[in-house]
């Protein structure tokens, strides 16, 4: 953490550290889901035998949100991996999905409809047996703009849906949906008998392998394994807790005197120092990709000119936060797509690489711009040292910056809501996902309506393009994603930093240790010994 603009102070920067909505799930373990699961796992030694029983202890550093269940925000991964399902499940290393509650699927060649097949043997913890009906209610709640959903966009996009087989659907779209496995990975399948109680958290009841039970606000989460789990001998764990340990040099403390098992809030620093330590193991999400970046308001008058953006994109350095602040555990980029991605274009992460001179080249163009407000989520000392180094390397331009440091419900409800009177520092998600989603759905991309009130025919077009191809694969979508990619470095109301991979940290005790592309905690497979 900087306390000037040269460097890191370790006292500030060991505080309230943050892997912000870790996630992790156990890999399934029936034949159908076995290509699912056939992929990297962490925590402890590989060779353990599986043992039945005990209660996983992890820390979390800040509580649920019970109105943001279906956010992707916080704590709600944790919770919804836990205790909901999808009817889809995506491996780490590709956009190939693999079945979960639904057995199979029929894609229509020309991208308008699917039909599904469900499992027959599924069971909500309520006692009740999964139908089609609930697949649908699912979908058109997570719809519903109240829940502010951020794949809403593309749920919207399902006219029809035939349920007269209890265990098959079809889904009838208004327009081809590239993107569609994307949202059958997301989705959890939810319980309309409870639902009027899920935004209160007084009832949380899925399909899942683990069971709601209480939840004390901002101190611990519990949940009981699901007795009538489908997945036969699942979940080895009798019991996990959730506690809300929001000071990072708390969570690194707890683990280390065995108060918890699994800690999210460690630092990378401290990471790299507990991965060469006996006793402990360092799980890196890969994959589940996030990215680090710099939000602007264009409805600031100042920022309004893209030059004064493309100055603040010329300045800051990338190397030094991906190198100091998550010590290695990424890689610098101008666009918001992963390695992975097939819009990945290494040729485009080169337009906005470190230059002081061109900086201030385009800077004189203008007038001296105010002091900018920069937000930040406090107690993520992440998201603090960036937002500091940012800060320093705008000050050597002439752009004068202040920090605002704000709580973590408040900064979500500023960002779903576009309430940032000017930059922000935080990551976003949905890019190791089909390239059309993060523009189609995600609060910062939303071509139609964005955290930054950008506005843009040409970006507009080009997300539909790329939103509405039969296949989100292929040459015909890499020339869509190219012209995508090429609006956002024009518009740059979202300035790259580039991606960091997030990490959680465990005793050496606690294995098989797996996540989804959204990071969500489910712990099917995992267990203590």
């Amino acid at each position: 953490m900087n306390s000037s603009p040269g460097g890191l102070d370790r006292r500030h920067f060991l505080r309230n550290s943050g892997v912000a909505a870790l996630a992790i799930f156990g890999g399934g373990v029936l034949a159908a889901c076995s290509s699912a699961v056939n992929q990297q796992k962490g925590g402890g030694d590989d060779n353990a035998q599986p043992v039945q029983g005990g209660t996983l202890k992890y820390g979390v550093l800040v509580d649920l949100v019970p109105a943001n269940i279906l956010t992707n925000t916080g704590t709600t991964p944790y919770v919804v991996g836990l205790v909901f399902e999808s009817l889809v499940r995506y491996p780490h290393d590709k956009l190939d999905p693999q079945p979960l509650l639904a057995k199979s699927w029929t894609l229509a060649p020309d991208g308008r409809s699917i039909s599904l097949v469900l499992r027959d043997d599924v069971k909500f913890h309520s006692g009740r047996a999964l139908t089609s009906k609930d697949v649908e209610f699912s979908l058109r709640t997570y719809a519903d703009p109240k829940w502010s959903a951020q794949l809403k966009s593309t749920a919207a996009a399902i006219t029809g849906f035939d349920t007269t087989d209890p265990h098959q659907i079809k889904l009838t779209f208004a327009q081809p949906l590239g993107n569609i496995f994307d949202l059958l990975d997301t989705v959890p399948i939810l319980d309309s008998e409870s639902i009027d109680q899920l935004a209160t958290a007084d009832k949380i009841i899925g399909t899942g392998p683990f069971r709601f039970v209480q939840r004390i606000p901002n101190q611990q989460l519990v949940f009981e394994k699901n007795p009538n789990y489908w997945v036969p001998d699942r979940p080895y764990l009798d019991r996990v807790e959730l506690t809300v340990i929001s000071d990072n040099n708390a969570q690194l403390n707890a683990l280390k005197t065995g108060q918890i098992h699994f800690a999210d809030g460690i630092t990378y620093r401290d990471n790299e120092n507990l991965g060469k330590t006996d006793g402990y193991h360092v799980v890196t999400y890969e994959g589940a990709e996030v990215q680090m970046y710099v939000g602007v308001n264009v409805q600031n008058p100042a920022l309004a000119d893209v030059k004064l953006r493309q100055a603040i994109a010329y300045a800051i350095d990338r190397d030094r936060i991906i190198t100091e602040v998550f010590r290695g555990a990424g890689y610098a980029l101008n666009l918001p797509w992963p390695k992975t991605s097939p819009a990945f274009d290494d040729t485009r992460n080169t337009r906005f690489q470190r230059d002081l001179t061109k900086a201030e080249q385009v800077l004189s163009e203008l007038p001296k711009p105010p002091k900018l407000p920069l937000a930040f989520t406090a107690g993520y000392a992440t998201y603090e040292a960036t937002a500091q180094i940012v800060q320093a390397n705008l000050a050597e331009i002439g752009i004068e910056t202040e920090l605002v440091p704000t709580d973590n419900a408040t900064f979500v409800k500023q960002l779903i809501g576009g309430q940032f009177p000017g930059l922000w520092v935080t990551d976003h998600s949905w890019a190791q996902f089909t390239p059309s989603t993060l523009t189609a759905s995600a609060y910062p991309f939303n071509a139609r309506k964005n955290t930054s009130h950008f506005e843009s025919p040409a970006y507009v077009a080009a997300a539909d393009a790329a939103w509405q191809l039969p296949q989100g694969t292929g040459p015909d979508a890499q020339r869509a994603y190219g012209v995508l990619s090429d609006q956002l470095l024009d518009g740059l109301w979202l300035i790259e930093i580039g991606v960091r991979f997030a990490q959680g940290t465990t005793s050496k005790n606690l294995h098989a240790v797996n996540w989804t592309k959204r990071r969500e905690l489910a712990l099917t497979d995992t267990f203590l010994a």
